[in-house]
């Protein structure tokens, strides 16, 4: 039985204390997100200027676009972590990510009577797909790198979320600037290009992951299953998966009879597999993930409105001007990634600096904090714009966006590790797929957030600005309200995670064993999941 451990040439590679290879899933995931939050930038724009959909019908098509975003993942970590192995996952979806941002420079007259729509919903429906084989896995092998109780890792994954959100700046301010100011499809293109330089790093990076994420049985994908070989028969079916969402995408209702109906599955398949196949302190860890997982799913419903309303109120209502120059509203998208990469290494050293004097919050108090500041964030853009007439002042999208980023800071991260080190090796990717689904949701809920911001449309700006405003003030006492509960009931739920008892899991003498099981991390090797992104 082959194992995930290959002797290589890097073998203790490292660089600035960490693995090499963490380094190289950083620029590979850099570009990636270049390309995805360069493309999101200026999605709702498109939507809304070019196949002059109306706001709240550009909405919710871009919540259950980021929703099916967020959904495949649970595919994707499955079909990893049982057949394909994480690398092979991630290089497919590399390419059909490729495939997908450079169908999106295809724009076509605009409208929705021509054929070109077509090309759009194809595009999107490779990069949903795409997202689906990548997003989980690429960090599922940053977490192969570390041990379970290494201290580094939740410094590896703030590493790794300022590589996430460096790509996210550039392609919101390069591929935003060049969209809203020289055409559509300079800006998807730019998307395109950065997709493929991602694609390029990773293979060429291979030797570094010190054979991470390798096939947990290389034979049975080289077997052939009529007439085919495995490995490419998942490549085919995975190609027709493409179809399927290409409808999925064009009736945005079903999106939301998906989530509803799988969501219920998958949630009650994890908890029939914590209660009736784990011990009990295992158990309670998948209880206390199940708690993080859900109270996920408000802040992703409040977080992403800055592709979508936010967007468009920043737009419409918002004084751009900067040193006397209009900055194109999709450019302002880079704000929270640009924030990420300067306070990411301050929380990093924050909570390594607070964990050594036994200080550090609990990840359960860590998360209602989050909230609370996700919700101070639209209390400030409201009070902001309510101080008079006219356009408001721009330093309050800089303020509203420095909140949710700490607030971010507080929950993304700290969640992602939280999943690793809570869920038992053999369900680690099913847990990462299941914070993704919770991703989903939220991003769902967003777009219908989103859409009631658009009910008066836009051409009362008065009128519009104020309903925005009124949708604002409510989420953003409710947030702060729930994350105060949040953080008083932190207490118990930090009880439910045992950390006092986690250890790593064996390797070595008991590889073969646990190969044998037929678990997803064969050899003991273990897995963590990706950044929001």
């Amino acid at each position: 039985m082959a194992t995930q451990f290959e002797t290589t040439g890097k073998e203790g590679s490292e660089f600035l204390g960490h693995p090499t290879g963490l380094f190289v899933l950083f620029f590979a995931e850099m570009w990636e997100r270049f390309s995805y939050y360069g493309m999101r930038a200026l999605l709702i724009f498109y939507l809304v200027q070019h196949w002059m959909f109306s706001d709240g019908e550009a909405s919710v098509i871009y919540g259950a676009y980021t929703a099916l975003v967020y959904i495949t993942p649970v595919v994707g970590g499955y079909l990893a972590d049982r057949y394909l192995g994480q690398r092979k996952a991630v290089l497919f979806g590399a390419v059909l990510l490729t495939f997908g941002h450079f169908l999106m420079a295809f724009e076509g007259d605009g409208g929705q009577s021509g054929a070109a729509i077509n090309i759009f919903w194809l595009a999107l429906a490779f990069i949903i797909v795409g997202s689906g084989f990548l997003k989980a896995n690429i960090s599922v092998i940053v977490g192969q790198l570390y041990s379970r109780t290494d201290i580094r890792r939740d410094p590896a994954y703030t590493i790794f979320y300022m590589g996430i959100n460096l790509g996210a700046a550039l392609g919101a301010i390069i591929a935003g600037y060049l969209g809203q100011t020289y055409g559509w499809s300079y800006g998807f293109g730019a998307a395109g290009f950065g997709m493929l330089l991602g694609l390029i790093v990773f293979m060429w990076g291979k030797p570094y992951l010190l054979g991470r994420g390798e096939a947990p049985d290389p034979a049975r994908l080289a077997r052939p299953v009529a007439g085919i070989k495995f490995e490419w028969l998942l490549y085919i079916l995975s190609f027709a998966a493409v179809g399927l969402v290409w409808f999925l995408i064009q009736y945005q209702s079903l999106v939301g009879y998906l989530l509803g109906g799988a969501g219920l599955i998958l949630v009650a398949y994890v908890l029939y597999t914590a209660v009736v196949k784990l011990p009990s302190e295992d158990r309670d860890r998948i209880f206390g993930a199940i708690y993080l997982i859900f109270g996920s799913i408000l802040f992703w419903a409040l977080f992403e409105q800055a592709g979508s309303s936010l967007n468009l109120f920043t737009d419409r209502h918002v004084d751009r001007t900067i040193f006397g120059a209009e900055v194109p509203a999709s450019v302002f998208q880079s704000i929270n990634a640009i924030y990420i990469v300067l306070l990411g290494p301050v929380f990093a050293m924050l909570w390594m600096w607070l964990a050594r004097r036994n200080l550090e919050p609990s990840a359960p108090a860590k998360f209602g904090l989050g909230v609370i500041q996700l919700g101070l964030g639209f209390l400030v853009l409201v009070a902001g714009a309510s101080m008079g007439g006219g356009l408001t002042p721009v330093i309050f999208i800089f303020l509203i966006y420095l909140l949710h980023t700490t607030g971010e800071l507080c929950l993304s991260p700290v969640g992602l590790s939280a999943m690793n080190r809570l869920a038992p090796a053999h369900m680690a990717s099913l847990i990462m797929g299941t914070w993704f689904f919770a991703s989903a949701t939220g991003n769902f809920a967003a777009g219908l957030i989103a859409s009631a911001t658009g009910a008066e449309g836009a051409a009362d700006g008065e009128a519009a600005r104020d309903v925005v405003l009124g949708v604002y003030s409510t989420v953003g006492w409710t947030a702060v309200f729930v994350g105060v509960g949040m953080v008083v009931i932190s207490p118990l739920i930090k009880r439910l995670m045992h950390l006092d008892t986690l250890a790593d899991d064996n390797v070595g003498d008991d590889m073969l064993g646990q190969s044998e099981l037929g678990g997803p991390d064969a050899a003991g090797i273990n897995t963590s999941g990706e950044v929001r992104t």
